[in-house]
């Protein structure tokens, strides 16, 4: 099969590489379309130290199973599918629960640290357990498909809290991820969504897809104009989706007292942390990882238009122009991307 291998830091080859198997449990995809994630660059560079060459990265994908390996039933060939980007284990307590984004075994599709590599999905053909599989609902395209993996972290992020009635939530940070919460947000009942960034194309598009108040986070300052618009009192709750001590702080400041602060971003390993602000408030902080079976729900919303997904498509592209790509999201201007979508 052909597959886009990272062979050095910052170093993408399009090439054969022999075809994967069906083991026992397991399925064979073919690829239709594959999402470029932040953390594939950042994997790319050798930033994060999480993709060690060799390795197929990607994990946002759909496909088509063509073979099946043996003790499988439910699965058949021909069946349009996606998958969960976490390969749980099934077994551990946490799996048992239903927390399978918190296995003690989980691997992640597409990476490779110390402890393993899981080859992932920027080729054409990609083995899988079956048990991660999820149908894609009639009509709903492929390249679509590739975009659950975002959808399900923001819904999973917005069902770590429990909103109530006529809530009021503050959004930093209008990425992709950004713009899924949102969305997400509107969908839970949220009334009034006030989205925070330093882009103005990203504000607009979050108004467009939800977002009540837009505010330049350069340009205004975001915690009074909060304030400003909710009487004084402050949003109930706040969903920084940077993670830079910056943006979080930001967010603790925008809450009232007792309200509660999803932190979905991820950028830093640590940050500046307003410890006395948070205790003498009395607010609460939520940590969100990845999702834990919502793909299911995340597929039904996107095929009924409830969280549309088009908008953040930049572009389609060949597997064989992935290189080319990865060095354009790179890039200084790189962000003027949303979702770049490869199909081998």
């Amino acid at each position: 099969m052909k597959a886009l291998l990272l062979t050095a830091p910052s170093q993408l080859d399009y090439t054969d590489f022999a075809d994967p198997i069906a083991a026992d449990g397991e399925v064979l995809l073919r690829i239709h379309a594959c999402g470029i994630c932040g953390s594939d660059i950042h994997g790319w560079d050798g930033s994060t130290g999480r993709r060690r060459p060799p390795l197929i990265m990607g994990h946002e994908a759909s496909g088509e199973i063509v073979a099946v390996g043996p003790r499988v039933e439910r699965w058949r060939v021909g069946d349009r599918v996606t998958f969960d980007s976490t390969i749980s284990c099934g077994h551990c307590a946490y799996c048992k629960s239903g927390e399978v984004n918190l296995c003690d075994n989980r691997r992640v599709v597409g990476v490779a640290p110390v402890e393993y590599r899981q080859h992932g999905a920027f080729a054409q053909l990609l083995a899988l357990p079956a048990r991660i599989l999820y149908t894609l609902p009639d009509g709903l395209t492929f390249e679509q498909a590739a975009m659950v993996e975002p959808v399900s972290i923001a819904i999973h992020a917005v069902q770590r809290i429990r909103l109530a009635p006529n809530s009021t939530v503050v959004v930093v940070g209008a990425g992709m991820i950004g713009l899924f919460v949102i969305q997400a947000l509107r969908w839970a009942g949220a009334t009034r969504i006030i989205a925070a960034d330093l882009a103005d194309n990203r504000l607009a598009l979050a108004r467009e897809l939800g977002a009540t108040d837009t505010l330049r986070s350069d340009l205004c300052d975001v915690p009074a104009e909060v304030a400003r618009l909710t009487a004084g009192r402050g949003a109930d709750a706040a969903f920084e989706v940077v993670g830079a001590s910056v943006t979080l702080n930001l967010a603790i400041a925008s809450v009232r007292r007792g309200g509660s602060i999803v932190l979905v971003g991820n950028l830093a390993p640590k940050v500046d942390f307003p410890l006395q602000a948070v205790v003498t408030r009395e607010l609460t902080l939520f940590g969100t990882c990845g999702s834990a079976g919502e793909y299911p729900l995340c597929l039904d919303l996107i095929a009924r238009g409830v969280i549309r997904v088009e908008p953040m498509i930049s572009a389609v592209a060949p597997l064989a122009e992935g290189a080319a790509w990865f060095e354009k999201l790179s890039a200084k201007d790189g962000a003027k991307f949303m979702k770049v979508i490869l199909a081998p």
